[in-house]
């Protein structure tokens, strides 16, 4: 077995697609994202497999994040308390690509996106911010009613998605910065954890350098 994971090898650049009509207004998916914005992985080169799919796109209001989990038996797990123990997706996003350093900026995000953990029952999707450990400067809190979420439970897994707008996202503005940084781990009691590249023998959840970049495109 190799010491160093196939996919840290390589430095992908990926495309996020413009998706003009997101946030949808009317009933049903919020985003309806196609598979072309897909936020391809690479699973495969480390012999891994993927239990989720995540999806990614943009325009000017901001930045939509969904993914569909799937091979679930169990009941989800959710606490917004305690999100990094709760199934869902953790997303961290660099609005200035800033991935020279290996400390977080005030342009660097972290939110916890949970299928399920809030309202008085604990099982109403919720949006955590949290801070990112060892941050030089930590982002500016989120307004509220700045980040929109939305699941639906389904046979064998859920969907899950999200609408963080561009006044939840310190620094963005696609007109002077294209590229940005991007990361996400979907966690699940049951199934695992999924990655967008390196896995825990990394400190991706502090570390900007070892993110993806994210191009945004027309």
């Amino acid at each position: 077995m190799s010491i160093v994971p196939a996919r840290f090898l390589f430095r992908i650049c990926r495309r996020c697609q413009y998706a003009k009509a997101i946030p949808r207004q009317e009933k049903g998916e919020m985003l309806e994202l196609e598979e072309s914005c897909r936020l391809e992985n690479f699973a495969g080169m480390d012999a891994a497999k993927n239990f989720a799919d995540v999806r990614i796109a943009w325009n000017e209001l901001g930045i939509g994040v969904q993914t569909e989990v799937r091979g679930k038996e169990q009941t989800l797990q959710g606490d917004e308390s305690r999100p990094r123990a709760s199934d869902g997706l953790t997303v961290w996003i660099d609005t200035r690509d800033a991935r020279t350093t290996h400390r977080a900026s005030r342009y660097c995000h972290q939110f916890h996106l949970l299928p399920a953990g809030g309202g008085p029952d604990r099982d109403e999707p919720v949006c955590v911010q949290a801070k990112i450990n060892r941050a030089l400067h930590d982002a500016p809190t989120a307004p509220t009613n700045s980040i929109l979420v939305r699941a639906a439970h389904r046979k064998g897994g859920y969907f899950l998605e999200a609408f963080l707008s561009a006044s939840a996202l310190h620094g963005f503005d696609p007109e002077q910065n294209r590229r940005m940084g991007v990361y996400y781990v979907v966690r699940d009691a049951e199934l695992g954890e999924q990655v967008l590249s390196v896995g825990p023998e990394f400190p991706y959840w502090e570390d900007p350098s070892l993110w993806s970049v994210l191009e945004l495109a027309r």
